[in-house]
């Protein structure tokens, strides 16, 4: 049988989860089953073989449901594999370089034994939830970033190293 993922993730205008379902749809095609779920609603990852955990950027900070979800399910997730992503800046630096990850992600990362991480740029466009979000969108600052192509290329890397323990067991 397939390994079953969780692909979970913290957004608050949707860019997060529209990477967290591009990043579940390249697993499903690829063999695996892979649930797509917004972090806050999960209520068990142990029926899970392995988690991706995805969460938007907000003041240098992971968004309050992806913090949440590491709280409430640590213990589990170290006992699978587990991968996180980040997105977040409004500009192309995501795609001209590695952006390493914000402190709270990366004592996590240490913590969970996490086996790798990536940040993609966000997305922040008319009509974005929240004061600062639409200040930053009235002032030109706004702009979709996202590189699905590098999204689909850093999921299928997840599908191959999950798939390659299968064959193993």
């Amino acid at each position: 049988m397939p390994t079953s993922v969780l692909v979970a993730y913290g957004t608050t205008n949707g860019s997060t989860a529209q990477i967290a379902e591009a990043v579940a749809e390249v697993l499903r095609k690829a063999g695996l089953i892979a649930d797509l779920l917004p972090a806050g609603s999960v209520l068990s990852v142990m029926p899970y073989g392995a988690v991706v955990l995805g969460g938007g950027l907000y003041g240098g900070r992971w968004h309050r449901d992806a913090r949440r979800f590491l709280s409430r399910h640590g213990r589990q997730l170290a006992e699978r594999p587990l991968w996180f992503f980040s997105s977040g800046p409004l500009d192309a630096s995501a795609s001209e370089r590695d952006i390493p990850p914000v402190h709270g992600v990366r004592r996590a990362m240490t913590r969970l034994d996490v086996r790798g991480h990536v940040t993609f740029g966000g997305c922040l466009e008319e009509g974005a939830k929240g004061r600062i979000a639409q200040s930053i969108v009235r002032n030109g600052k706004g702009g979709d970033f996202r590189d699905f192509g590098a999204i689909e290329e850093w999921a299928a890397r997840i599908a191959g190293e999950l798939l390659q323990e299968e064959e193993k067991d």
